[in-house]
């Protein structure tokens, strides 16, 4: 899996749940509604920005607090195409998996600098920043969590191995 996009980079550690989309707006799973408000307690902005196609950069602990699948949800329907962080709190990792949105982790997202051009190759285990010609490592992503992104998560990967069986 190759995913190029541009960075956009909120290099702050510990970036909550309640941030990434704030508790006010979990009346609704309508994930062009979270989108419309993703990262606003953050950003007031970001739903102004062109993030399509762009790649998320963040620091340690990305999407520490609450369990809420919300916050995966806004941030893939926003148009953001991959996270790569320091780390992440594990429920949302696994959250993000669940519903098909790449994610990595690195340890140079530091080096990293708004707008630069990024490629994260997951099967190669390699970041290419692009604008200042230099590679960061990540881990490589397993070909089964490649092929349940690919699906677009868990429910739909599910369904085509159920249907795979007939």
């Amino acid at each position: 899996m190759i995913i190029k996009g541009r960075a956009i980079c909120y290099l702050r550690d510990n970036i909550n749940t309640d941030e990434i989309i704030p508790a006010r707006y979990l009346t609704t799973s309508d994930p062009d509604e979270l989108a419309g408000h993703c990262m606003e307690d953050l950003d007031s902005n970001f739903a102004a920005k062109d993030v399509k196609g762009s790649i998320l950069i963040t620091a340690a602990n990305f999407g520490c607090g609450s369990s809420r699948e919300h916050a995966p949800i806004a941030i893939q329907a926003s148009g953001i195409a991959a996270v790569l962080a320091k780390s992440y709190a594990r429920i949302f990792f696994r959250n993000a998996i669940d519903i098909g949105l790449p994610i990595f982790e690195s340890a140079d997202v530091r080096q990293i600098d708004e707008g630069d051009e990024i490629e994260i190759d997951a099967t190669a285990g390699v970041v290419y920043n692009h604008t200042k010609d230099e590679q960061y490592a990540i881990a490589v992503m397993p070909d089964f969590l490649q092929d349940l992104i690919a699906a677009g998560g868990l429910v739909p990967w599910a369904k085509q191995q159920l249907a795979g069986r007939q």
